[in-house]
């Protein structure tokens, strides 16, 4: 876990420029955590840390461009922010897919192979690079956002879900490997979630939009947003969850219980 309070941790967020990860950033920087936003495009990452420092004024906050495709990049990321941070107490990954549900059918099969590792290779590639450094502190908390899709199988989240189960066994194996090390390793199975990047691959052709509606009629109590996960996130990186490692945590709205 991390061995300080929040408010000192230094925090690498993957994918902290939009959706999940830039709240997530916000909500830790407003507890006065130190955080490097990750991720492709420095314009994207500008503007996220412009928006982190506008509802916390003062904020620590920095970004640093990669990508986490690439293991050579990922671990020179990862170097780049340690030196920024001092110390990476905390990785957040919350990458998530760049296609909206397709059926399989609908999938050039050439796509495939891509679309699975666009998905599962950014956490991968993040959690090799930082964990080196978090061995030899004895202390770090990981968290994966992946999605419901790894546990229950929908219609059109075939290379979605093969991807997100992968993402969820790796990282409970290496929270078995990692516990003597003092890391803790959690992921988040959300299943929709509102006002995100995610969200608005729902919106380009009919049956994404179908599958949208038909899905969000299950949440009755209401259909997640980024803060719903990023207050998640915050309490599994925080000493209060220092006896939780291995878990897939899903908040859905009552979309499913699984």
């Amino acid at each position: 876990m991390c061995s300080k309070a929040v408010s000192e941790c230094g925090v690498v967020i993957l994918g902290g420029t939009a959706g999940v990860g830039l709240e997530t950033a916000a909500q830790f920087a407003e507890q006065g955590a130190r955080c490097v936003l990750l991720g492709r495009s420095l314009e994207r990452g500008a503007a996220a840390c412009g928006v982190v420092r506008a509802r916390v004024p003062g904020a620590d906050v920095d970004f640093v461009q990669v990508d986490a495709m690439d293991s050579a990049d990922a671990v020179r990321a990862a170097q780049s922010a340690r030196a920024r941070l001092g110390a990476i107490d905390v990785l957040v990954c919350a990458t998530g897919p760049s296609h909206p549900p397709t059926l399989l059918r609908d999938i050039p099969i050439e796509d495939v192979k891509l679309r699975l590792e666009y998905i599962l290779f950014p956490p991968l590639n993040m959690m090799y690079a930082v964990l080196p450094a978090m061995r030899q502190q004895k202390s770090g908390a990981i968290i994966n956002v992946a999605s419901i899709a790894a546990k229950v199988a929908t219609p059109g989240e075939t290379a979605i879900g093969a991807a997100m189960a992968a993402l969820v066994m790796f990282s409970q194996a290496a929270a078995l490997e990692e516990k003597r090390e003092g890391i803790r390793i959690n992921l988040l199975t959300p299943s929709l979630i509102a006002r995100t990047p995610g969200a608005a691959l729902f919106t380009t052709d009919p049956y994404s939009v179908k599958m949208w509606e038909k899905v969000a009629a299950k949440a009755d109590l209401g259909v997640p947003e980024p803060e719903d996960l990023a207050w998640m996130v915050l309490y599994l990186a925080g000493p209060a969850a220092r006896r939780i490692t291995g878990q897939a945590i899903s908040i859905s709205g009552g979309i499913s219980v699984a």
